[in-house]
């Protein structure tokens, strides 16, 4: 077992904002002990706040905040520890670089009607990403494709629901019952 690392699950929950990504990333973390980060906390100030403004980034904007996430799971990984990042991911391109270091990553794809979803970014505080983007990120959106390790959940559902869904149809190992959380 010398010089071995222990294995590791890497998950991206993935979707437009306002699909419920931090929600079910955090649940899914509770659940199971891996650990969690938000993606939207490793963007620059200049980005956030161009957000904020209501004008979307570019893919020039994307790509180094996209590598540091892809490194913070690498590192991780290294490290023996599994993760759950909450992260648009929402081009093959960007789910690309978030593989970079990694043995595998597994998707869940938050899915739903605009409606649905600009509803919740409406109802939600403090949040910079206006519901104005949420057409943008739509626009952009490419499903997963048939060779990327991965499941499409729909938002319609509860949180509790979704986190449950995600850690049976992944597999992941229980830390604590879902009724439990």
């Amino acid at each position: 077992m010398t010089g071995e690392r222990p294995p590791t699950r890497h998950v991206v929950v993935m979707g437009v904002s306002g699909a419920g990504k931090t929600t079910v990333a955090r649940g899914v973390a509770e659940v199971t002990g891996l650990r969690f980060a938000e993606a939207d906390e490793f963007h620059s100030a200049a980005n956030v706040a161009q957000m904020r403004s209501g004008i979307p980034l570019d893919d020039a904007q994307r790509w180094p905040w996209l590598r540091a996430l892809a490194a913070w799971m690498a590192d991780r990984h290294a490290e023996g520890v599994s993760t759950i990042l909450a992260c648009s991911a929402l081009k093959r391109a960007y789910r690309d670089v978030l593989r970079q270091g990694l043995p595998d990553v597994e998707f869940v794809h938050l899915d739903g009607t605009a409606e649905l979803i600009r509803d919740r970014m409406t109802r939600r505080a403090g949040h910079y990403m206006p519901a104005s983007l949420l057409d943008s990120q739509r626009a952009i959106l490419e499903p997963l494709e048939p060779d990327e390790s991965g499941i499409v959940l729909e938002v319609a559902a509860s949180p509790d629901e979704l986190v449950a869904a995600a850690v049976g149809r992944l597999g992941l190992p229980r830390r604590v019952a879902v009724g439990d959380r």
